[in-house]
């Protein structure tokens, strides 16, 4: 049930610690709201050591469906995208707002087995990039006139030598974690898509290995895409690179606008922003800050793109 924020402080579900994010996740819901309490689970005995070492005092549980037990406010999941419809059919009977960090999914029986579960509650479900809620995307939105676009590229650095020797390698197989298209790629599709809007299509993608070579996806990928009035766009990810940054650049008959992340500001990658999103949700029943029909177009866009690359490597 919603509560006005500041009556007390929210119960919130840790369900699964796949990737980095929940632990970045609740660090901010602990600056945010310090009275916070946090149930988690995951079945990788380590990485629920490390939460603990991060965030004591906190309770820990063996089981998925132990979570539901605990009533929480809200929920944040993250597990493999394989995994992520099984355990939406144990967390959203609950009714609660849930956060599914990226990505949701990352094939296309995957996309069905979402959209079958999220779709008739989509107004609680969220999932997204950070970067859609950094501040340069609503001021370039807000800066656009639509009619003078041309084309717009974004440009994703973010090194994914990890997932040959990290603990994350699920990532790089596409038919599980999505690789370096879908996870990467996502971060530009999702600003693309912020900025002109969900009526686009994946015309091509290609894909290399140049500086990773044992990766099982890729650590370089191009992606182009087109909108239903004719602006075209791209989507670049240098997955080998000695820093994480962002990028997009419009081209408009006025000349070019664009911004790069992080762009120095308090909450340069939108992390924050998106936690008081969530925390809006939880706090006082506010729908999802997006659209259903566009977070199942940026998941389709990105799956359409490995289709056809793979399609052009046979």
């Amino acid at each position: 049930m919603a509560y006005p924020a500041g009556e007390r402080q929210p119960r919130i579900a840790i369900a699964g610690l796949a990737t980095s994010h929940p632990f970045s996740d609740a660090a901010t819901i602990g600056r945010l709201r310090p009275g916070a309490a946090f149930d988690v689970w995951d079945s990788d005995a380590d990485r629920v050591a490390e939460f603990e070492r991060r965030n004591p005092g906190h309770h820990v549980h063996d089981q998925l469906a132990d979570l539901v037990d605990r009533k929480p406010d809200g929920i944040i999941l993250t597990v493999r995208p394989d995994q992520v419809a099984a355990a939406l059919d144990v967390l959203l009977p609950l009714g609660v707002p849930v956060f599914v960090n990226k990505p949701a999914a990352a094939t296309r029986s995957q996309l069905r087995d979402l959209t079958a579960r999220c779709e008739p509650v989509a107004h609680r479900v969220l999932t997204s990039s950070v970067l859609r809620f950094a501040a340069p995307v609503a001021r370039l939105a807000r800066r656009l006139d639509r009619d003078r676009v041309l084309s717009a590229r974004a440009v994703v650095r973010h090194d994914v030598g990890r997932w040959a020797t990290g603990s994350t390698p699920w990532q790089d197989d596409p038919s599980v974690g999505g690789g370096a298209i879908v996870t990467m790629g996502l971060h530009g599709v999702e600003l693309l898509v912020a900025l002109l809007g969900r009526e686009a299509r994946a015309v091509a993608a290609t894909s290399a290995r140049r500086i990773y070579p044992t990766l099982r996806s890729a650590d370089s990928a191009t992606l182009l895409l087109c909108w239903a009035d004719g602006v075209q766009g791209t989507v670049d990810v240098v997955g080998a690179a000695q820093s994480e940054s962002y990028g997009v650049s419009v081209e408009t008959a006025d000349g070019p606008i664009g911004f790069d992340l992080p762009d120095g500001s308090a909450d340069p990658l939108g992390y924050t922003r998106t936690v008081e999103e969530f925390l809006a949700m939880v706090e006082v029943g506010a729908p999802s800050p997006v659209a259903w029909s566009e977070t199942v177009a940026i998941l389709d866009l990105l799956i359409s793109a490995v289709e056809l690359e793979s399609r052009s490597t046979r």
